[in-house]
Order: structure tokens, then sequence, then C-alpha cells
């Protein structure tokens, strides 16, 4: 496990991409919080438009699935038998006992599976987990052939991690293995992207501070290790400079049998993962709180002056658009523009053969309802299978063929890995299982809004209230589920293409990257770079406007060189920008990406 010069390393490199990541993170959580504040001043509300009811959330602490199982043990070295938890948090909770869960005890191990893969033979974990082990000694075929882990019954079940401690579980029949890889699967997907999807302006502003962050690095497109919270993704980052070091610096030492190597490897790189979660989480919190008080004391000022806030945003976004047009429209006519149809049309026939199969399940688990009730006549037992239909979309079996649809996508897009440099379609894939299973969520509690076997007086029409009620419902599933898919589709193709672009016009942006930061919804400080003073005086009615020049010293700190600015003082002033000045506070954080020289105007009115 990790000595001092690998605690060393970890600290540092976590303090350095926590360094490298702030400037980013400041800037767009300035950015996401103007513009919650401008939607709030508008009162912006989500224009899709939808006919199902949406579920309202289950109560924290649902649980999904419970079984007892055998589960490997890594700090012992055996197979134990252990009783698993599952709730609607989608992480997996390992009991030593039934009882033990019962009485309220911790579980022996808790589980997050963000970034997992869920395998079912011993092969395939064998490749996957070989992969993220680059032996530089080498290994006899007989080594490599001898299993990791030895199992004591037929049907595996294998949870791998790129830095936590992978999971093994066995089962005596094969539909038990097959009902829990489904619900690990399950338990994955959401794990991934539960906090991606989040519309919070904090979120927002932490994603896009990854993506800047990244690409300043070179990096676009799509990355698969953005799995998790915030704390697991920024995790990642570290992870992703600091493992090759670490492979240089340890493995080559490491000595005894090519298990024994991988299994102090992989121990290794848990421990590592936790230093780093633990540092990361301190600095990150941290830096929350810093941007938490200085958007408090903007926030007066953005709400006083957001009409010319959207002004200069509108501007520059204006002036942004016609120096990016003409490379852009370049690049799009000669490398996307020829291929979108071709991608469209191997998105569309996965993800809609996906959505159809959810709605062919709805269908038949209602005929099935019906069915029995022509049966039976027995209101009670209606009621009873009315209620077990609301738990189909938690069905991880029964769901499990409609979510296998979307992985053809996996196949059809192969070739977008040499034209587009799109390496990881599992995001688009995860997602559009997720909206499959929440238009699944809207479509059953729809039904159970709409349908109460207890309110039914006369038994002989339930069958057909119940045919009434189902064909009400997938039609309105079927508008819900157009609308959705559009916009999977066009997501997806952007998510595709984008980086291309993006790739295409770095050169050509990076002398605007200030403007770009500022374009983000606010175009904070009205700066701009050629705008007449003479139509600005007259539109505000104010005399006291002026030019200043502004230069960025080289840690890209405001230096005020001069400025014609009348009724105010000179200031001269070094390091970090402070004055009376709202307008100039707010814009001072903006100015810290990098060097350069530039003019700005600013309107002054009323002493600012």
């Amino acid at each position: 496990y990790p000595g001092c010069a690998s605690r060393n390393l970890d600290r540092r490199k976590s303090e350095a991409v926590l360094k490298n990541f702030s400037p980013h993170y400041k800037r767009q959580y300035t950015v996401a919080f103007c513009k919650h504040v401008q939607d709030e001043l508008e009162q912006h509300r989500d224009s899709q438009s939808q006919f199902l009811k949406t579920k309202p959330k289950a109560e924290a602490g649902t649980v999904l699935y419970e079984t007892e199982l055998l589960h490997f043990a890594e700090d012992l070295k055996k197979w134990k038998d252990r009783y698993v938890v599952i709730k609607n948090d989608y992480t997996v909770d390992c009991f030593e006992t039934k009882e033990a869960y019962l009485k309220g005890l911790s579980p022996k191990y808790h589980i997050v599976p963000a970034g997992g893969k869920v395998l079912t033979s011993e092969e395939d974990y064998n490749l996957l987990s070989d992969k993220h082990f680059p032996d530089p000694v080498g290994s006899s075929e007989k080594e490599v052939a001898q299993p990791f882990v030895q199992l004591p019954r037929e049907f595996p079940v294998y949870l791998w991690q790129p830095f936590a401690r992978h999971s093994y579980y066995c089962f005596q029949e094969p539909e038990a293995q097959r009902q829990f890889s489904a619900v690990l699967n399950d338990c994955v997907r959401h794990s991934n992207h539960d906090f991606l999807k989040q519309t919070t302006y904090e979120v927002e502003a932490f994603l896009e501070a990854v993506q800047f962050f990244r690409q300043e690095k070179g990096h676009y497109g799509t990355w698969e290790m953005i799995t998790g919270n915030e704390k697991e993704i920024l995790s990642n980052l570290v992870m992703e400079e600091l493992l090759p070091n670490l492979q240089t610096m340890i493995l080559p030492k490491m000595k005894g049998k090519r298990n024994d190597r991988k299994r102090a490897w992989f121990g290794f790189v848990e421990e590592t993962y936790g230093l780093v979660q633990q540092q990361v989480s301190e600095g990150l919190s941290t830096l929350k709180e810093e941007c938490r008080e200085f958007a408090k004391s903007l926030e007066g000022t953005i709400r006083s002056d957001m009409d010319q806030i959207l002004n200069s945003k509108n501007f520059l976004a204006g002036k942004i658009k016609a120096t990016v047009s003409e490379p852009a429209q370049k690049c799009c006519t000669e490398n996307i523009q020829p291929f979108l149809t071709s991608i469209l049309e191997e998105l569309m026939g996965p993800v809609s053969s996906g959505f159809t199969e959810v709605r062919s399940l709805f269908d038949k688990e209602v005929n099935e309802i019906i069915q029995n009730f022509q049966k039976t006549k027995d209101i009670t037992k209606l009621k009873e299978n009315v209620d077990q239909l609301m738990n189909l979309p938690f069905s991880s079996v029964k769901m499990e063929p409609c979510y296998l649809k979307v992985n053809l996508l996996q196949e059809l897009l192969q070739d977008l890995k040499s034209r587009f440099k799109v390496y990881h379609i599992d995001f688009v894939v995860q997602r559009t299982q997720n909206f499959m299973q929440e238009l699944m969520e809207n479509a059953v509690y729809t039904f159970e809004q709409l349908f109460s076997p207890s309110h039914q007086a006369d038994s002989a029409k339930v069958a057909t209230t119940i045919e009434k009620v189902k064909l009400r419902v997938l039609k309105q599933y079927d508008y819900d589920s157009s609308t959705i898919r559009k916009k999977i589709f066009q997501e997806a193709l952007v998510q595709i293409t984008l980086p291309t672009m993006q790739k295409t016009l770095a050169s050509t942006c990076k002398p605007v990257g200030y403007i770009t930061a500022l374009n983000k919804q606010t175009g904070h400080g009205l700066v701009f770079s050629d705008f007449k003073l003479k139509q600005l005086c007259q539109q505000s009615g104010n005399k006291h406007t002026g030019t200043v020049s502004v230069v960025l010293n080289h840690s890209g700190r405001v230096v005020l060189c001069k400025h014609q600015l009348q009724m105010l003082s000179v200031w001269r002033m070094r390091g970090q920008l402070e004055c009376c000045s709202p307008w100039l506070k707010l814009i001072s954080p903006f100015f810290s990406c990098r060097p350069r020289t530039f003019t700005c105007i600013f309107i002054v009115a009323d002493g600012r």
C-alpha cells in the first residue's frame, strides 16, 4: 500500500489539479449563478410538454432488491454468505446476515458502483482487469491461465470498477445470476448519471468547469470517467493524471506470482483513490464555499443591472458569432454535415426499438391484468395486480430486454472512433436507458391515476374500463416517447460531432477566451471591443462615459494603467483588482484566465 513517497505524490497531484481546476470553477460558478438569477427574474420554466403524469420521487430508503448470496470477502480471502440490500439510491449494501440488516446494523460493505461494469463470465472479467494491470514483468501462459478468484459455484457476477475494489458474487442458479446482474447494471447506470441530470446551477457550473479543464489540456469530447458525483468526478481527474506516475513508480518493484501482484496493484489503486477522494473532498468544499460567498456578494448588483448584463451578453454574442461563423461553417460543411444522416440512421434504429419494447411491455402487463380479472372477477386480486404494475419500471429482469435493444449502439457506431474520435458511446446508451425507465414510471403512474379498482362498482365493465385507460395511456406514451427521442437524437448528434468542431476552432478561438467566458449567459461588465462611444452615450443619456486601458500581468491579474473617466480619480493598482466600482468587481474574476492586453469601455453612472 502507499508509502510516504506515493502519499506525497497523491497529495501534490490533488493540490495541483484543484489549483488548476479552481479558476474554471470560479468562472463558471459566477456564470451559472447569473443565469440562475436571470431565470428567476424572467420566470423561465421548462418548455418541454408531456402528456403522461410525472411520477413523484419515491421515499428515500425504498428497498428495490434484497437477497442472500455468496460474496468474496477480499480481506478474508474467502467466500462468505452475505445478505445484500439495494435501495433507491442505487448503492449496494452487504450485511453479514439478514438479522443484522433487520436490526439496523451498519453494512459490512457499502458499494457505490459509479463507473463500474457488470460481467457474468470469468473470461470477460480477466480480459477487462488485465487491461488495467500493465504488468512490466510479464507472465507465463500457466500463470495467466490461473483463475484470479476460485469460484465455489457455477454462476458468477463480477463488478469491476476502475479505482475502487472489485466485487465478486456467486449463485447456484442461472436465473438468480441474471436477476442480480440486471439489478447491478441498473445501479451502475443510475450511479453514473443521476448526478449529471440535476439542474441546479452548481451542478451546471461544475460540469462546465470539468469540460473547460480538460479542453485546456487538449481533450475534447466524451470522457468515460465523468461518472458519479462531484467528489468522484474530480477524483477521477486526479487519478487520470496520477495513475501513469504510480504505474512507473510501483509496478516494476512488485514481486511474487502474477495474481498476487495483480491483487496488490488493485489494492494499491483502491487505497490511493480513497486518499485522493479525501483530499479532493476537503479542497472542493472550501472552493464551493468561497464561490457561494462571492456569488452572494454579487447578487444585488446582478439583479439591479440585469438589463445591462444581457445587453452586453447579446453584443458579445454577436461579435463572437461574426468571428467564428466562417471557420465553423467550413468545418461543418466538410467534416460534419456529410455524415449526419448516416449517424442519425444508426441512432434511430436501436433507440426507437428500445422505446417500442417499453411500450409493448406495458401493453402486455396490462393485458395480463385484464385476463386475470376476467378469470377471477376478484377486485381484491385486481388491486394487488395493479400495485404490482407500479413496480414494473424497477423490475430489472423485465426491463432488461428493453435496455438491450439500445446496447446495439455500441456495435453500430464503431466507425465513430476513427471519424470523430468518439471512443465512449456509453453515455448516450445509459442516458437513453434512463429515459426509458422514467417513461415507464410515468406510464404506470398515469394508469394508476386514471384507474382505481376500489371505485369500480360494476365488475362487468371493469375489463372494458381497463382497456380504455390502457389505450389512453399508450396514446400519451407515443407522444412523450416521440418528444424524448427527438431530444436524445439532438443531444447525441451534438455530443458526437461537437468535439470535431471544437478541436478545429481551438486555435481560432483562443485569443477571445475571456470573451467566451463572459458570453456564457452573462457578458458581465459591459465590456466592448469596438463599440461607438458616441452611440453608447446617446443610448444611456449619460455623459460620464470613458475608456479604460487594461493589462493583465503574468499571473493573470488586472493592472489598471490609465483611463479618462470624468468625475473619478486616477487608479493605479497592482495585483488583485479591488475598488469601489461594483462593475469592476463583477468582471474581475473573468480576467484571470490568461495574460492579455485589451481595451474596454465602461458605462459609468451614478458614481459607478
